[in-house]
């Protein structure tokens, strides 16, 4: 009657598929995968993935290190990609780095630097930040120096 028809050999992953945080799904915490992730549920924590969409209902609050993203949602925190495509639905606060391309459609709400960057990792983006931010530091603080203000434009 039961039969055992087990595979001798355990049955191989298959990544193709893409998998779903669902509306009602909400984690907190990393999460990982060498595969494609569509989120329209709430993430806190950090993303790294190969394909990720965040769908109109989607949330993550979080680093993002991913090879292509698609926001149509709500994203609080730095995103490092190759591709980045940023949907009229879309509401974006995080500095934005990108190594390929970058599309923003009418109506993205976008708060936070956006930048072209030559590495697709986030500490190695964060630190092309850093550098940014300290020379601009170092020349703020050669004009208090001298003590006169900046001539901007003069008639």
């Amino acid at each position: 009657m039961f039969g055992n028809n087990k595979p001798s050999e355990p049955r191989p992953l298959n990544d193709s598929g893409r998998s779903l945080v669902s509306e009602t799904f909400s984690l907190e915490g990393t999460l990982r995968t060498s595969g494609a992730i569509d989120v329209a549920g709430l993430i806190k924590g950090g993303v790294y993935a190969n394909d990720l969409v965040i769908k109109e209902t989607g949330s993550i609050v979080g680093p993002i290190e991913t090879d292509k993203i698609e926001i149509y949602g709500h994203l609080e925190g730095k995103v490092v990609a190759k591709t980045i495509i940023i949907g009229n639905t879309a509401v974006v606060k995080g500095d934005i780095l990108f190594s390929e391309t970058l599309k923003t459609e009418a109506g993205a709400d976008i708060t936070g630097y956006i930048k072209k960057t030559e590495s697709t990792s986030l500490e190695a983006a964060e630190n092309e930040f850093r550098l940014d931010s300290i020379e601009s530091d170092s020349n703020k603080e050669q004009s208090k120096k001298s003590g006169r203000p900046k001539i901007v434009a003069s008639n």
